[in-house]
């Protein structure tokens, strides 16, 4: 379990660091350019997706830093927790625009925050 839970951090940590550092670097413009899928950005202002990618690259750096460093862990299913409220404004945007098969995706990303938040939280917490 601890193995699977640290596979699926490590995969929600380059996932999000990536695409929030695009958010934070990119344009709104270039954002929207990039394809259908990121039409969203069409939706907020260019401060608000710049916040977005911050917290995105906030909460991929709070899923791994504090359990390698051993410095306050429990902030790792916080971030969790931080994500999947993300991916839920996410799959609430996509409703509102009629973009069902790309909320399938957002709710992937729901479960698989979820399960390290609950992982974390739960069986294995770093807090025992």
């Amino acid at each position: 379990m601890n193995l699977a839970l640290w596979i699926v951090t490590g995969l929600l940590a380059v996932a999000y660091l990536l695409g929030g550092g695009s958010k934070v670097i990119m344009s709104k413009e270039k954002l929207a350019a990039a394809g259908a899928s990121a039409r969203w950005v069409e939706d907020f202002s260019a401060g608000g997706v710049k916040a977005i990618g911050a917290l995105e690259v906030l909460a991929a750096v709070g899923l791994v830093l504090p359990a390698v460093l051993h410095i306050a862990p429990v902030l790792v299913p916080l971030a969790a927790l931080g994500l999947v409220m993300i991916m839920v404004g996410a799959a609430v945007t996509r409703v509102r625009r009629h973009e069902t098969k790309l909320m399938m995706v957002d709710l992937v990303y729901v479960v698989l925050a979820g399960f390290v938040a609950w992982g974390r939280f739960g069986p294995e917490s770093f807090l025992n």
